[in-house]
C-alpha cells in the first residue's frame, strides 16, 4: 500500500512539473517589468527577472547564469530608452532566439537636459513613474504575450483589462493625494533624476544631485548649488532612494536643515516581504511618503 501511495505521489509530482514546464518562459530585465508580466500573464507564464529587488539596473553586471536564463526564454521584456546598456551583449552571448518586446514602445520619452548628461537629447528611461505610461507598458506586454502564446490570448486580454482598471484607480489616488499638498510645497530633493515623468504627470518638482543614471557622480559644484537652492527656496524635504547610497542626501539634509522625508522607491521593487513588492505598492508608498512630508 505504501508503495502504491508513493507511486501516486511521484506521478502527481511529475504531472505538476510537466504543467509548470508548459508555462511560457518569460525574462524581464528588472523587478517592475517582472511585476507587470506576472499580472498580465498569470498562471500561463513563468517570469524570471535579471536585476533583483532593491538592485540598480543602471550599473548591473550580468552573470553567466543570466546568459543561460536568456537562452532558455521564449520572451524577453526590456524597458529600452537606454536603461539596460548591458543587455545587447548579454543577449548575443546567450545565443538565445527569444522574441524581445520593448515595453516603452509608443511612449513619448522625456529628454534629459539637466546638465548631468553628455547628450542633451538622451532619453530618460524611468517612464514607469507615470501611471499613464505604466498602462502603455502593460498593453505592450499583453500584445507580446499574445504573439508568443496565441492560445492564451483570452487570458492575457482579461488579465490586462483587470490590471489596467487597477492602474486607473491608482492614477486617481495619486492625483487626489497631490491635491492635498499646497502648490508652494510641491518641491523635493531626491538622489538621482528618476522622477521626471512623475513630476510631469502630477506636478511635484524633483531636484536631484545625480543625473538620470546612478552611474553619474555629482560634482562639488552641483551639490553646493542644490544646497543653496534648498536654503533660498525653502524646499521642505529631501528623500533617500532604495537603490542609492544614502550618505549624499544625509549630508545635504544636515547642511540645510531640510527634513528627510523617508525613502522613495525609484528603479526597483522590494522583496516579497518588503514594503513594496508590487508596482502598485510602490506608487502608493511613494505618494504617502511625499504627502506626509509636504502636506503640512
Amino acid at each position: 500500500m505504501r508503495f502504491i501511495v508513493a507511486m501516486l505521489v511521484a506521478v502527481m509530482a511529475g504531472l505538476g512539473s510537466a504543467q509548470a514546464d508548459d508555462r511560457l518562459s518569460v525574462v524581464a530585465t528588472f523587478s517592475i517589468l517582472g511585476d507587470f508580466a506576472r499580472n498580465v500573464g498569470g498562471d500561463r507564464v513563468a517570469v524570471t527577472t535579471l536585476v533583483g529587488p532593491d538592485s540598480d539596473s543602471h550599473v548591473y553586471t550580468p552573470s553567466p547564469a543570466d546568459a543561460k536564463t536568456i537562452a532558455a526564454a521564449r520572451l524577453v521584456i526590456v524597458n529600452g530608452l537606454g536603461l539596460e546598456g548591458w543587455l545587447p551583449r548579454l543577449v548575443k552571448s546567450s545565443g538565445g532566439k527569444a522574441a524581445t518586446v520593448i515595453a516603452t514602445k509608443g511612449i513619448v520619452p522625456r529628454r534629459i537636459a539637466d546638465g548631468h548628461s553628455h547628450d542633451p537629447s538622451e532619453a530618460d528611461p524611468h517612464a514607469w513613474q507615470s501611471v499613464s505610461n505604466a498602462k502603455i507598458y502593460v498593453t505592450n506586454i499583453r500584445d507580446a504575450l499574445i504573439a508568443a502564446d496565441p492560445a492564451g490570448a483570452d487570458t492575457y486580454r482579461a488579465n490586462a483589462a483587470a490590471y489596467l482598471a487597477k492602474l486607473d484607480t491608482l492614477d486617481a489616488e495619486v492625483r487626489a493625494a497631490v491635491a492635498q499638498i499646497p502648490p508652494e510645497r510641491r518641491r523635493v530633493i531626491s538622489t538621482h533624476d528618476a522622477f521626471g515623468y512623475f513630476a510631469a504627470a502630477y506636478g511635484i518638482d524633483f531636484i536631484a544631485p545625480q543625473g538620470a543614471s546612478t552611474d553619474s557622480e555629482p560634482s562639488a559644484r552641483d551639490i553646493a548649488a542644490i544646497i543653496s537652492q534648498i536654503r533660498r527656496e525653502k524646499i521642505p524635504a529631501v528623500f533617500l532612494e532604495n537603490i542609492s547610497d544614502p550618505r549624499l542626501i544625509r549630508r545635504i539634509a544636515a547642511e540645510t536643515g531640510a527634513a528627510i522625508g523617508g525613502t522613495l522607491y525609484s528603479d526597483s521593487l522590494s522583496g516579497e516581504k518588503g514594503p513594496v513588492p508590487t508596482y502598485i505598492d510602490m506608487v502608493r508608498h511613494n505618494i504617502k511618503a511625499l504627502t506626509r512630508a509636504l502636506a503640512s
